[in-house]
């Protein structure tokens, strides 16, 4: 980002290459439209490339990428409303566990903790998206949302236990 910011615009083609599926599977979590996430990571490139003098060095890249996906999203939000999708099933990927009816339950499971995730508030669900699903620290996590590691840990269990009892409220096989 170093060479973007200096110019060097060639370079944010490895930038895309590295960072896309990442910021596609966050915004689409976020979102549960694909249609929507890939439209928003293509603006989060637009917006890197337009802002890339305030990219400084003292900070993660990924702390500063994330904060621009964050006001993507936001701005996606008011311009067309908050909907709440319900993702598509083929964001999980195939399970090397052997079985056909074992294969058949892990994906139902997995839409209904989909469908548990989406009904979360938006601040809980991207808690929950940034931990576990983009593996990012409590510190990480922190310096996107302007807050300190403990405060992002107390948050993420209080959305861990709410999403917890949305899957329970979730009913199996729909």
């Amino acid at each position: 980002m170093r060479a973007v910011r200096e110019g060097d615009l060639t370079r944010m083609g490895v930038l895309f290459e590295r960072h896309h599926r990442p910021l596609f599977d966050f915004l689409y979590r976020m979102t549960g439209d694909r249609g929507a996430a890939e439209d928003l990571v293509q603006d989060v490139f637009v917006r890197m490339l337009r802002y890339r003098a305030t990219y400084r060095d003292d900070g993660r890249f990924e702390t500063w990428m994330f904060r621009i996906a964050r006001n993507v999203r936001a701005d996606h939000y008011r311009k067309h409303g908050a909907a709440v999708y319900v993702p598509d099933d083929d964001m999980d990927w195939a399970s090397s566990e052997p079985g056909p009816g074992h294969l058949l339950e892990r994906a139902r499971e997995m839409a209904r903790l989909n469908r548990a995730l989406q009904s979360l508030r938006e601040d809980r669900r991207e808690l929950i998206v940034m931990v576990r699903y983009q593996g990012m620290s409590h510190e990480q996590v922190g310096a996107v949302l302007g807050v300190d590691a403990g405060t992002v840990k107390v948050r993420f269990h209080r959305a861990l236990k709410e999403l917890r009892d949305a899957f329970s409220r979730v009913p199996e096989g729909e």
